[in-house]
């Protein structure tokens, strides 16, 4: 059974994602044993950040800030 705390980080990374208007459709977003990983596509939505690297780093520095994950593994292409 998934830890409790993976869940609610998880839930929380991609509600902070959706709040960027980034599409992670095509991605796979999740959160195990504290680490958070974004692996595959990720892309910009209409009207959402020029730049979708430096939004998906901004999103990363604001969990491990609060304390929310451990660690973020970031492998995706960006479109």
């Amino acid at each position: 059974m998934a830890d409790p705390k993976d869940v609610q980080a998880s839930k929380y990374l991609r509600s902070e994602l959706g709040k960027k208007l980034i599409d992670v459709g095509q991605a796979d977003v999740r959160v195990m044993h504290g680490v958070a990983y974004i692996r595959g596509v990720v892309k910009s939505i209409p009207g959402g950040p020029p730049d979708v690297k430096v939004a998906i780093n901004q999103v990363a520095q604001n969990l491990r800030q609060k304390g929310i994950v451990k660690d973020i593994v970031i492998d995706c292409a960006y479109r």
